[in-house]
Parts: C-alpha cells; sequence; structure tokens
C-alpha cells in the first residue's frame, strides 16, 4: 500500500533524548527560573505535573492542551495568564536550550526526513504536545531537522492541538488536519504505548523504533521494526 503521509515522533526516535534524564534536568531549570514567582520548587513542579495530567486527560475539541493546562495552573496559582505566559516564554529562550547537552543528534534523521520529502510524503513531526512551539522548535534543531529547513505539514504542539499521546483523538485530529487516511499513513515511533497503541487502534500502518534485541510486545501487529536506519534502509531506499 502507497504511503502518502508520514507521522515522525521527536524523542528518542529522530532525537536521542531519554526522558528519564531530560526532564529532570528540565525540571529542575525551570523550577530555578520559576524562583521569583514559586518560592516552594516542590510545589512548583507538583503543580505543574498536575497541570500537565490534566491536560493530558482533556481531549475536548473545544480547547487546545494550552488552554486546559493553563485554566488549571492559573487557577490553582491564582497567577495570571496574561503576565505569567510571557515569564515563561522566556524559559524557553534563555534556559531551555541548554538542554541540549542532555540529548544526541541521530545523523540517520536527516536521510530519513529528507527521503520522506523526496518520496512525495507529507511529513508530520507528531511529538507529544505538551511543550510550547518554541520548546519542540528547539528540539527539532538539535536533531538537526529545523522547521527553517523543512516544510512539515504540521508539527503538533501544545498551542495547536486538542489532544494528547496516548489518545486516538490525537492522531484523528491529526488525520483530519492533514487529509490523511489510516491505511496510507504511517506512524514511525519509539514508545509502544504512546505511538504504536493509538495508531493502530485507528488503522494506520506502524513502525516501531527500537534498538532493544527483544522483540516487540506484538510484532504481529506492526509493519516493521528496528533502528531508525534500518527504517532508512528499508522504507526510504528499499
Amino acid at each position: 500500500m502507497m504511503i502518502k503521509t508520514a507521522l515522525f515522533d521527536l524523542d528518542d526516535t529522530l532525537l536521542g533524548n531519554m526522558m528519564d534524564q531530560f526532564l529532570p534536568r528540565y525540571f529542575a531549570l525551570l523550577a530555578a527560573y520559576a524562583r521569583p514567582l514559586f518560592a516552594d520548587e516542590q510545589q512548583f513542579i507538583k503543580l505543574l505535573v498536575t497541570a500537565t495530567q490534566v491536560a493530558i486527560a482533556d481531549t475536548s475539541p473545544s480547547s487546545t492542551v494550552h488552554e486546559a493546562f493553563w485554566a488549571y495552573f492559573a487557577a490553582q496559582s491564582g497567577l495570571d495568564p496574561a503576565e505569567a505566559e510571557p515569564f515563561f516564554d522566556q524559559f524557553y529562550e534563555t534556559e531551555f536550550p541548554q538542554l541540549a547537552a542532555v540529548t544526541e543528534a541521530r545523523p540517520e534523521a536527516v536521510k530519513v526526513i529528507e527521503g520522506a520529502f523526496d518520496r512525495g510524503w507529507q511529513v508530520v513531526i507528531a511529538t507529544n504536545p505538551l511543550f510550547p512551539r518554541r520548546a519542540i522548535e528547539q528540539r527539532l534543531e538539535w536533531a538537526g531537522v529545523p522547521v527553517a529547513v523543512y516544510p512539515y505539514h504540521l508539527v503538533t504542539t501544545y498551542e495547536t492541538m486538542h489532544a494528547t499521546k496516548p489518545h486516538t483523538a490525537y492522531y484523528q485530529e491529526i488525520l483530519d488536519r492533514v487529509g490523511g487516511e489510516p491505511y496510507t499513513t504511517l506512524m514511525v515511533g519509539d514508545d509502544w504505548k504512546n505511538d504504536m497503541v493509538p495508531a493502530g487502534k485507528l488503522g494506520l500502518r506502524r513502525y516501531w523504533v527500537t534498538t532493544e534485541a527483544a522483540p516487540p510486545p506484538d510484532a504481529g501487529r506492526l509493519d516493521g521494526f528496528g533502528s531508525l536506519y534500518q527504517f532508512y534502509e528499508d522504507w526510504i531506499v528499499g
């Protein structure tokens, strides 16, 4: 079956970025930055995590992930979003770039993205939309596949999406926005729960990015699995 649209996860797919290392550094940087507003760092992190969980649980098409997050965060903190959002936006310009050191570029990512465009596919960066667009754009820069160079059909961010992974509503929203059909759309990602399972429920084709020698939980439900380089060899070159 011909592929017309390819969805690529970002972290640990196009960009080497182990979340168990990245998130503690991210939270520490953000908590330090937020001290003028939150003297208690642990309380701030707890509120941040809870607000994110609320946003993940909310799949209503009437509110974006950004709106769901800030509705809860503002209500619980008492902050005025009109003042607090610009404050935190600045964090992504001044402090967030430090986190590039925690990540690792994968040279094959450039080959994969360029090859996908060469094949005439619609290319979507289907990263979990829990970050502002600027943070996602920076991670794409670290991966060597920046938005300034590659004309992505869609980059999912918390400002524009109404659902997150692992909800099927997230994948359905992508299909609706790019005019894709499940049987001609391929999801490429490393996370079984967030990427493979929900995409499969909608009938998308799926390639599981893994460096593990162990087989996937259910290989019969996949169109392929292996390293990102193996994907390049099998789906781009081959």
